[in-house]
C-alpha cells in the first residue's frame, strides 16, 4: 500500500492488519495521543499487543507517528527509538505528562 493511501487516515478494502494500525495512528494529530487498545476497538479486535507489533514495524514514520500511541494508562510503552526520545517527542508537541505518564484526560485523540 502506498504511504499517501495510507496517511489519508481512511480505511479501506484490502488493507493488511498493520497497514489498518498504520491508518488509525496517522489520524492522531500533533498535540493528541490514542491507545494500543483504542486502535485494537477500532479494529473489532482485543488484540492490543499485535497493534503495537505493527507499529514496531511502522515503514511510514514520521509520516504515521506512532510515538502518539501510549498504554492505556498513559504509560509510555515500545518506541524503537527508545522511551526518552518518545517522551520528548510528546512534550515537544505539548503532550501534558503527569509524571512518567500521559495525562489522557488532557489529549486523548478519539478514533
Amino acid at each position: 500500500m502506498e504511504r499517501n493511501t495510507i496517511t489519508t487516515g481512511r480505511l479501506k478494502p484490502g488493507m493488511s492488519f498493520n497497514e489498518k494500525v498504520w491508518t488509525l495512528c496517522s489520524r492522531v494529530p500533533a498535540g493528541q495521543v490514542t491507545t494500543y487498545g483504542e486502535i485494537a476497538r477500532k479494529l473489532n479486535t482485543r488484540a492490543f499487543r499485535a497493534v503495537g507489533a505493527a507499529l514496531g514495524r511502522n515503514p511510514h514514520a514520521p509520516h504515521v507517528p506512532c510515538h502518539r500511541v501510549v498504554g492505556s494508562d498513559g504509560k509510555l510503552t515500545g518506541f524503537a527509538g527508545g522511551l526518552d526520545k518518545k517522551r520528548r517527542l510528546l512534550r515537544d508537541e505539548g503532550v501534558p505528562m503527569r509524571g512518567e505518564r500521559v495525562d489522557l484526560s488532557a489529549c486523548l485523540c478519539s478514533l
